[in-house]
Order: structure tokens, then sequence, then C-alpha cells
């Protein structure tokens, strides 16, 4: 079969198609291809590199300013919250002692009592974004002198527990998963219920009773409380320190482990009906390498953000068990304030612990595109 060709290229059999249509001159087909306008609904939008490369520093900056919103409500609230504390922290530091009404007026003006309470918001905040916290009514000494004495107390502590239940809870929600419905699985989620359901301070209290004090055959073995005997220097100061931080890091990982086993084991639940596994079983990869670099990094996303919110919690401590402890770090501090109440040094301490939440969770927010390049475009 043959045809003729005109100068133009184009068959005299077929007619000239409009702009916008191909024709094929060897088959008699004619093609159309047609644009869509741009509004309507056929259109897709389509992402260039530019776009992407746009993405980030859109998502970048709308995480750093809600941070900042963030920041500046905690400022308001914990200038607010204590304020409605009862008490009266002039005669509460002059309890037991002799003072006249002159005297109390006095120390209401040098702590800046008397002023109105607008006044006084305003000169926190200014305070605050100076890095001035105040200073504290029952030590008389400057906040963040007396927060900086007590922080290494506290991240030594609740930093060792923070480290220990995010990796057990890691790795025991991620058999737990792969096993999901057998006895493992059925224990080791009974015994994280178990002991997420358990007060902090009463298992303090219950580990003190048996392993410090004595209960029938089982010796106290560990120190009641502090963080060391004194008179110790270089290796023996690190045991002492060590053998007191026994049941108190005991305390903090029973009851922290079970809530990153179970974001970890219901996370990966989600992933494991995913056809991107099976066509990794069926490229012959062993069942451990499916689970580690396939299922696992898929469903880290929601677990990073809980071992994030742990690692904010090393700042706060636990101030429940560093109370029944008797551990000298920042939870024991903010107890002390509260009895006052010394209200510069809750302030302070509260501003510290949410400031660490926010910036833990702004991490999180910033590392999520590095593990899922979906999320920020």
């Amino acid at each position: 079969m043959s045809s003729t060709t005109s100068s133009s290229g184009s068959s005299p059999d077929v007619p000239d198609a409009p702009a916008g249509n191909i024709s094929a001159a060897a088959s008699g087909i004619e093609m159309k291809v047609v644009a869509p306008s741009p509004g309507s609904s056929g259109a897709r939008p389509v992402r260039t590199a530019g776009t992407k490369a746009r993405a980030y520093p859109a998502y970048l900056a709308g995480k750093l300013g809600g941070a900042v919103v963030s920041l500046f409500a905690v400022l308001v609230t914990s200038f607010f919250l204590f304020r409605i504390i009862p008490g009266d922290p002039v005669k509460a530091m002059t309890r037991g002692m002799p003072t006249s009404a002159e005297q109390l007026a006095t120390l209401r003006r040098q702590f800046g009592l008397d002023l109105p309470l607008w006044r006084q918001f305003t000169d926190y905040c200014a305070g605050a974004l100076t890095g001035d916290l105040g200073m504290s009514y029952q030590f008389r000494a400057p906040v963040g002198e007396l927060i900086a004495q007590k922080l290494p107390a506290t991240l030594l502590l609740t930093g060792v527990a923070v480290v220990i239940y995010s990796a057990l809870g890691l790795w025991l929600g991620t058999r737990s998963a792969w096993r999901h419905g057998g006895l493992g699985d059925r224990l080791s989620t009974g015994v994280a219920l178990t002991l997420w359901s358990v007060p902090s301070f009463w298992l303090g209290l219950l580990l003190i009773i048996t392993f410090s004090v004595g209960i029938g055959p089982v010796p106290g073995m560990f120190p009641t409380g502090g963080m060391e005997s004194g008179g110790t220097s270089g290796l023996p100061y690190v045991l002492d320190v060590a053998h007191h931080m026994v049941l108190p890091v005991l305390t903090l990982v029973a009851v922290g482990y079970a809530q990153t086993l179970l974001v970890m084991r219901s996370s990966l639940l989600d992933e494991m009906g995913g056809d991107y596994l099976t066509t990794a079983r069926a490229k012959g990869l062993r069942d451990d390498d499916v689970r580690r670099r396939h299922a696992v990094p898929n469903a880290l996303l929601p677990t990073v953000t809980m071992v994030f919110i742990n690692l904010g919690h090393v700042a706060a401590g636990s101030i429940l068990v560093e109370t029944v402890f008797s551990w000298p770090g920042l939870g024991g501090l903010f107890y002390q304030a509260l009895s006052v109440p010394d209200l510069p040094l809750v302030q302070g301490l509260f501003v510290v612990f949410a400031g660490a939440m926010i910036l833990m969770n702004l991490l999180a927010d910033l590392l999520y595109p590095l593990l899922d390049p979906r999320v920020g475009r």
C-alpha cells in the first residue's frame, strides 16, 4: 500500500490538521493533543526543582514562627498561672521572724511586688528575653545561677534514663509488632501497659522499701536518696554516683519505656500491610532485612516525635522522682520553689522546662524531611 505525500508533508487523503492536532499520514489516524486550559479541572500543577527548593524554606519558616509563638505563650502562661497560687511570698520568707509592716512594704518594693500587674508582666518579659530570669525570693540569688547549678544533676539522671528507655522501647516495640499476636508480644505489651499506669512516685517508694530499706529476704542494697555519699573523688566518686542512680533510673525507665514501645508497635503494624514489603520479599530479601531496611525506617516518624519529646523532658527531669529520691536536680528545686511560692524561681524553671520541649519539637519537625522527603514539599 502506497501513499503520495505532498511537498508540505501532509497526505492528500487526509485533510490538513488544525493547530494542536497531529495527523498520522501513514495510518490515516488523527491523534489530538488537547492542552487543558489553566482554569480547567484537568490541569495539574507540575512540581519543578525550583518549587521543591522553595518549599523547604517556607516549611522551615512556618515551624520557626510556630516555635516563637509557643515561646511567647509560655511566657504569658508562666507569669499569670503562678500568680493564682495562694500565699504571700514576702510573709512566707519572713515566717518565724518578727517583721514590722514597714519592713514588709520595703521587701515588696525591693522585689517589685508593689508595682501594677501589667508593669510586673512587661518587666518580666523584658528580663526573660535578655536572659535575666529575676532574683529568687527564697535563696536571694539569681534564678539563672540556681538553674545552672542544679541542671547537671538533672541531665545526668534523666538523660541516662531517656537513652535507656527510648532504645528499649524501640527494640521491644519492633519485635512485638513483627511477631504480633505471639506470646512475646502479649507479654511485653501487658507488662508495658501495667507499668505505664503506675504512678512514678509510688513505684519509687516501693523500690526504696524493697531495695533500700530491705524487706523479708531481700537486704537493703542501695541508698535511700541523694546523689553521693561524700568524701570520695575520682573513680570511687563515679561509682558512688552510679550506685545512687540505680533506683531513680530504674523508676524512670520502668514508667517511661512503655510509651515508646506502644507507639513504635502501632506504627510498625500500620506499615506491615504495605505492598512494598511484599515486593521486597519477592526480590528474595531475608525477613530481617525487610524489617530493618524497609519497614522500620517508614515507621519511625511517630516514634521520632516521641523520642524528641522524651529528650525535652531531660531538662525538666521528673519532679516527683527527684523529690522521692532527694535527687539534687531541677525537679527538687521546682518543688522547693512551689512551697514558698518563690515566683521568679517557679517562673524561670517553667520557662526552661517548656522551652526545652519547644526546642525538641522544632528539631523533630526539621528532621522529618530527612526521614521522609514528602514532608515539607
